[in-house]
């Protein structure tokens, strides 16, 4: 009879720590109710090797840290793809796992690839998804045990022109949004990013997927996001290979000069060589432990 108290207790707490974990690593619909900007689709994403396609019903998964080390600093994550698929595990869930353990929560956005198919603008689609996921946490900060002061958002190649995207046209609600929550990261983390969309700088890729492979002056200008930064844009942190022949390290080098320009505060590392999406090939902690001596640094992870 002993035996089998203990046993049930054991059960007990598994159970418990299960819902607990199961609570911390969450996925959910980023829209309560009808997707927006949406043309009513049968969902088709594709799944192979942690790599999504076809994305067309958005959400996002939350990694929150256990109480005892969470610093009340969170991050939205971007995975990258070229806007034509989301490297899900390598640029979204193994980084969120790395940040649960330095007690910060995370949140790995799987955001909506655009398409004529299933998007009536396929240029704002992305944006949509990005602000929404922001405006949830914030809204949920309190709940979260998150500080809504201390909101970034990280985003790798395509991904980080998404958050660098994010981190601009904050002022530009593209959702709706009847609170007036907040829409501005409190700052950035851009690995290898796709800033620009101009011929001479952009990825020719992510252009011809978020715009169309004819799009006019006006777009390449409003989704370049060198041209976009003014005095209220989020701090950065931006990091990149000098031989990156995918991405142009030139993006990174172009958004950290028009930060300093403007006196915002930014912070660059760029390797000397591994070419695009290099992160992927190195220990996590050797480049993301960079990242988090920055946000050190600048007060985000500091406990209140």
């Amino acid at each position: 009879m002993m035996y089998y108290i203990k046993t049930s207790a054991v059960l007990f707490v598994f159970f418990i720590l299960g819902i607990v974990h199961l609570y911390a690593q969450k996925e959910m619909n980023l829209y309560k109710d009808q997707i927006p900007n949406a043309i009513h689709t049968a969902d088709s994403v594709i799944v192979k090797d942690g790599v999504f396609s076809k994305v067309s019903r958005p959400s996002i998964t939350m990694y929150l840290p256990d109480e005892t080390k969470a610093t009340g600093a969170a991050v939205v994550i971007c995975p990258g793809g070229g806007y034509s698929v989301l490297v899900l595990q390598k640029e979204g869930t193994n980084i969120a796992l790395y940040f649960q353990e330095q007690g910060i929560a995370a949140f790995v956005l799987k955001y909506r690839l655009p398409s004529d198919i299933t998007m009536t603008d396929k240029s704002i689609g992305p944006l949509e998804d990005a602000q929404q996921a922001i405006k949830l946490v914030r809204e949920h900060a309190k709940e979260w045990h998150i500080d809504n002061a201390r909101i970034g958002v990280m985003g790798f190649s395509a991904g980080g022109h998404l958050a660098s995207t994010a981190s601009t046209h904050f002022d530009k609600s593209v959702i709706e949004n009847k609170n007036n929550t907040s829409l501005r990261p409190d700052f950035s983390l851009l690995v290898y990013p796709v800033i620009s969309m101009t011929d001479n700088l952009g990825h020719s890729g992510s252009r011809n997927n978020l715009l169309g492979k004819n799009p006019s002056a006006e777009q390449i200008k409003l989704y370049s996001n060198e041209l976009q930064v003014t005095a209220q844009t989020p701090p950065a942190f931006l990091i990149h290979a000098a031989d990156d022949k995918v991405v142009d390290v030139d993006n990174s080098i172009a958004y950290f000069e028009a930060l300093r320009h403007k006196g915002v505060p930014a912070e660059m590392h760029i390797y000397p060589k591994g070419n695009h999406g290099f992160v992927l090939n190195i220990p996590i902690e050797d480049w993301m432990s960079l990242c988090i001596k920055w946000m050190n640094s600048n007060g985000w992870l500091t406990r209140k």
